[in-house]
């Protein structure tokens, strides 16, 4: 395991077999979102996706909380000094795409660990990850309602490609709280587990996934992401076709298809 430094307190990084762990670590906030944090945030995930050393990257947070999302706290302690409008539009658009535009495009997978609370934008880059697992305590909400805020951080994309239309808009409209047993119901989590085996079992599917074909996967990331952004389906099938020819030539292929007729496991060499 080897700790990474971030710069700031407020973001935790490791890797550790293969997997980047990025830990939201402002416990006594629940995590909530710092400036410091997300630019440090930025940095990781720019990092990981750069480095080869790095196969799967999970995101989770300290103590009982994943993230509540936007400090609120701070914003009404700083109402006085505001920043220009466009200046903060830009500023926030640069720091989405870092963050949670990094977390769904990056050809790496990404998974989402919920050991508490996850609401407003830290829902959102939950929702950003490729697969989420939540700690049967777990409570998720899009929260901006209560706030008077409209969303923010991908959140209304995210949401709407994973549940119907008429109930992301009820969850961002009336911002009620998901038990994490109602999120793995409606498929907005892949899985529950006790609180106390939430990292085990987060680390244990991210390792999974860090031993995989990681050529294969990044181009499987790709093929879901443009069906997702609604592609027509020849042009999906079309890019299916190119990523499924390239990764026939691949070393992970070729010794994929040894073991199958070996009949033992593969020992994918990520290339």
């Amino acid at each position: 395991m080897a700790a990474i430094e971030t710069g700031t307190t407020d973001l935790l990084a490791r890797v550790e077999d293969g997997v980047a762990v990025l830990t939201m670590n402002r416990p006594e906030r629940r995590n909530a979102l710092s400036p410091d944090m997300l630019a440090a945030l930025a940095r990781a995930l720019a990092d990981a996706e750069a480095d080869d050393d790095v196969a799967c990257v999970v995101l989770t947070g300290a103590g009982s909380a994943f993230c509540a999302g936007g400090d609120v706290k701070a914003m009404a302690e700083s109402n006085g000094a505001k920043m220009d409008y466009d200046r903060r539009v830009a500023v926030q658009r640069r720091s989405q795409r870092a963050t949670a535009g990094r977390l769904h495009e990056m050809p790496k997978p990404t998974i989402a660990a919920l050991p508490g609370a996850a609401a407003g934008a830290g829902l959102a880059l939950a929702l950003a990850c490729d697969l989420r697992i939540a700690a049967r305590s777990a409570i998720l909400t899009t929260a901006f309602a209560r706030v008077g805020l409209a969303g923010d951080y991908g959140g209304t994309y995210f949401l709407s490609h994973l549940v119907p239309t008429a109930r992301a808009r009820e969850l961002y409209f009336l911002s009620d709280r998901l038990s994490a047993e109602e999120a793995e119901r409606l498929g907005i989590v892949n899985r529950v587990v006790d609180d106390e085996r939430l990292e085990e079992e987060a680390l244990a599917l991210a390792a999974r996934l860090a031993a995989g074909p990681r050529v294969a996967l990044a181009y499987m990331k790709e093929n879901l992401n443009r069906a997702e952004r609604g592609g027509e389906l020849g042009e999906c099938m079309d890019l299916e076709a190119t990523h499924h020819l390239r990764t026939m030539l691949t070393e992970d292929h070729r010794e994929a298809a040894a073991a199958f007729a070996a009949k033992r496991p593969p020992t994918f060499r990520r290339r």
